[in-house]
């Protein structure tokens, strides 16, 4: 093993350890003005990217916390590490032997290296607030497809970057948009030519690695006229006792006939506070789909929003949650109908075991005038423990009378019935409780790329670590 030293993980979490990495800056706890101006130095930032940075921060001080959803009584600005560079230069023709002992250990650890040499087209690696690695298949190069970085592509594409960064999600938009406004680092940069269909993944994976530290990547996806994609993010962090902050921006633009399909499977420790803000704009005949699991946390807010733009545009939305012990996953989907002819799909499923709770929090919006459009919104919620807890707040503003809506809920329990016609066909107690629980989620799991769907599968059992049997 080289100078890394990789502690030991936690019983309950995979992905609990962490390496002893020795930084080139770390910021001391705490947000200033000062800070912001030397973050955007360090990275050799133009000038209007600073001035939105100053923008964000000045929001974010004027902003209240938000008082519904998750209890984030518990966050303190003041305890929170900013940004922490790497000690470690990428580079642009880099090899996946080029990046440092420490740092590839850690990526080879959770199994990336194999995934890109298996079935990515593309992939891109951070560790806390800078990205250590990112590469791009060369015939995806030569079809003109941009895979960076965020960072690389201000620098290498500042007038793509400057025409859609903070168009759907403004400084202005809520308290944590506009900290990541103000201290982004990292995130991806993703642009596909017209006509482009890009057949493989393309994959970020995002690992905090500090203590204390806050993570707060910036991701930009444009796919041109009649192009496709689709993306896949990953997210793991260390098992501290100390609060992290993961609080992320992502903003997508699928242009006429475009297909993007995002996806993210997301596994934080139970001391990250995971709160993200995620909005696309779906133009004529686009496809935008949210595929999104949240598991771990302490408490998750998130909510992928399509809005749709252009006559015939579609959204579809799948959000999965499953909440253990002291966890609040706050998710759902938001499909905005802003033009005729546009239809949305928004399924929602979460599973809160004992002593953990789960939220669904949707809207859908028919702007007046809207002709002829159609939403679809299933929510089912599932049980398991006497302590464990489920909401539903669905919210609906239908301002067009030719709109088509379908709303369907159900919240329920593990059936001693079910149970036992499991068990008498040879399963334990606990595998029948598995198979039900996979049974559920099978709709979501069927979206997934066989090599992810297995991963999935992995992750919801170790959620299920405890609260079986």
């Amino acid at each position: 093993m080289s100078d890394t030293q990789l502690k030991p993980a936690n019983q309950d979490y995979e992905y609990g350890w962490h390496s002893e990495h020795r930084y080139k800056f770390k910021a001391p706890p705490g947000l200033t003005e000062d800070l912001i101006k030397d973050i955007s130095k360090r990275k050799e930032e133009p000038e209007w990217m600073l001035e939105k940075r100053l923008e964000g921060f000045r929001e974010f001080m004027q902003k209240p916390m938000p008082t519904w959803g998750a209890d984030l009584s518990a966050i303190d600005f003041n305890e929170i590490i900013y940004y922490l560079q790497p000690d470690y230069q990428k580079n642009k023709n880099q090899t996946w032997d080029d990046v440092p002992d420490d740092l590839k250990e850690t990526f080879e650890r959770i199994g990336i290296p194999e995934a890109e040499r298996k079935f990515l087209a593309g992939v891109s690696n951070q560790f806390d607030s800078e990205s250590v690695y990112s590469k791009l298949k060369g015939a995806w190069e030569e079809k003109g497809v941009l895979f960076f970085d965020m960072d690389t592509g201000l620098k290498e594409h500042p007038d793509i970057v400057k025409e859609y960064f903070g168009t759907l999600i403004p400084a202005s938009d809520n308290k944590f948009a506009a900290l990541n406004t103000a201290v982004w680092s990292g995130g991806s940069f993703i642009y596909v030519p017209p006509g482009v269909k890009v057949g493989l993944p393309l994959q970020a994976y995002f690992r905090i690695n500090a203590e204390n530290a806050g993570q707060f990547e910036r991701t930009l996806i444009i796919v041109d006229k009649d192009a496709e994609v689709h993306y896949i993010e990953g997210c793991t962090s260390p098992s501290y006792s100390t609060n992290a902050l993961h609080s992320a921006v992502v903003e997508l633009i699928a242009h006429e006939g475009a297909t993007l399909r995002y996806t993210t499977l997301q596994n934080w420790y139970s001391s990250v506070y995971n709160l993200v803000t995620k909005r696309s704009k779906a133009e004529k005949n686009a496809r935008v789909e949210w595929i999104d699991y949240n598991g771990g946390s302490k408490a998750t807010m998130k909510y992928p929003s399509v809005y749709l733009a252009g006559e015939g545009a579609h959204a579809e939305i799948v959000s999965i949650a499953t909440a253990n012990k002291d966890q609040h996953q706050d998710t759902g989907g938001k499909a905005i109908h802003a033009a005729p002819n546009t239809t949305s799909k928004v399924t929602a499923k979460s599973i809160s075991f004992d002593g953990g709770r789960t939220s669904y929090r949707g809207l859908i919006k028919v702007y007046p005038g809207m002709e002829n459009c159609k939403s679809d919104i299933e929510c089912d919620a599932l049980m398991m423990g006497p302590n464990a807890e489920s909401d539903t707040y669905p919210y609906m503003e239908i301002e067009d009378d030719t709109a088509q809506i379908e709303h369907e809920a159900t919240v329920s329990k593990i059936g001693e019935e079910q149970l036992f016609y499991l068990m008498s066909r040879g399963l334990t107690e606990e595998q029948a409780k598995r198979t039900i629980v996979h049974g559920f989620l099978d709709e979501f799991e069927r979206t997934l790329p066989m090599e992810y769907a297995v991963e999935f599968n992995r992750l919801v059992d170790l959620q299920m670590e405890g609260s079986v049997g």
